[in-house]
């Protein structure tokens, strides 16, 4: 067996402890060797074998194989360029960088360097999002004709993490659950011809936007992606129109609950969902219409790094491709195009009317 890919994160916040450390420790290809951190060093309080670093120039001088960049939005694109240049594979938390063309320099930068850049789109790994691309596939639903994806929350105070709430490059709504929304659709649907976007700031006090609604243009169909901060009561988070019938989904992956309790990955209960959080399918199959429950997909994070451990190890297909995710910084940029001119943008001029 091959040696374990040794591991290092850039921070030890939630994002370490929660959506990283417990899947690399879990994982047999992986040894969790340590954590940049700046300030406070818990790493070791959790998993005393490894080290806290005091500066990201002693993480990439160790003998690291693969470092995860899971910092402020904003520093991103530096840190992932470090880590390059010192030889190390990269997994670069959502959203990748603030603009496409830093997204671009760091796909040219992994290719001179032989090294790996994958995004971290850990949603697409969600059991409500999986359920929702089941049925879709299935095609019960006929030609669909209209999909809206939610991603709300009832937050409305300002974060206590300081860090998002300065309106730096990066910072938002948009940047921060929008790059969830819009990589579920561009994995659904491809690229649309065309969107608007309307993009506000709604919380007293914020300088960040905290709410936005995007419509996606396809050719013959519409996808809405919308978010807000004064969301009190749940909002189904997949709602799918089709020719043939229609289908409904909360967003009830119990994941991120999970790991905040504190739930090791790969317990027998892990990723499933309660069974009163069903989606509704409501179609038409062999001339018979039913309306009924759908069983729920099982969630597992576990997957994207199973799937980088087969990339990295065996050359198998990336789980996620800095292209990929160089599409939503795309559609990002165009969205706030598209709110400061408050029209239509089109993506592909050879497209445009």
């Amino acid at each position: 067996m091959k040696a374990p890919i040794r591991t290092a994160l850039l921070s030890f916040g939630m994002s370490g402890k929660v959506f990283h450390a417990p899947f690399i420790e879990a994982h047999p290809g992986y040894e969790l060797v340590g954590a940049w951190e700046r300030s406070k060093q818990q790493i070791q309080q959790i998993y005393p074998h490894t080290k806290s670093y005091a500066t990201l120039a002693e993480l990439l001088a160790d003998s690291i194989d693969l470092v995860i960049v899971n910092t402020p939005n904003e520093t991103h694109y530096t840190y992932a360029r470090e880590a390059l240049l010192a030889g190390k594979h990269v997994v670069l938390e959502k959203p990748i960088t603030v603009t496409t063309a830093e997204a671009l320099a760091l796909k040219d930068l992994a290719l001179q360097q032989q090294k790996i850049v994958c995004p971290y789109q850990n949603r697409r790994y969600n059991s409500d999002y999986l359920t929702t691309k089941r049925v879709i596939e299935s095609g019960v639903l006929g030609q669909i004709v209209e999909m809206e994806l939610r991603f709300d929350r009832y937050a409305p105070h300002l974060s206590s993490k300081a860090h998002k709430e300065t309106g730096k490059p990066g910072t938002g709504v948009l940047y921060d659950l929008g790059s969830h929304l819009i990589d579920q659709a561009l994995q659904l649907f491809g690229q649309p011809e065309a969107l608007f976007a309307d993009i506000a700031v709604t919380r007293p006090g914020s300088v960040i936007d905290d709410y936005f609604e995007l419509l996606l243009y396809y050719p013959h169909h519409r996808v809405r992606l919308k978010s807000g901060y004064f969301v009190r009561e749940p909002l189904p988070g997949y709602i799918v129109f089709g020719m043939a019938g229609s289908f409904l989904k909360s967003k009830a992956d119990v994941q991120e609950n999970h790991l905040i309790e504190g739930l090791k990955p790969n317990t027998p209960e892990w990723g499933i969902e309660p069974v009163s959080e069903q989606g509704l399918l409501h179609t038409v199959i062999d001339g018979q219409v039913i309306r009924e429950r759908v069983p729920t997909e099982k969630g597992n994070y576990m997957g994207y790094f199973d799937a980088l451990y087969e990339a990295l190890v065996h050359q198998q297909p990336l789980p996620v491709t800095i292209e990929e995710s160089t599409a939503v910084i795309q559609l990002i940029e165009k969205a706030f195009e598209s709110n400061q001119k408050g029209c239509k943008v089109w993506l592909n001029a050879t497209v445009a009317p």
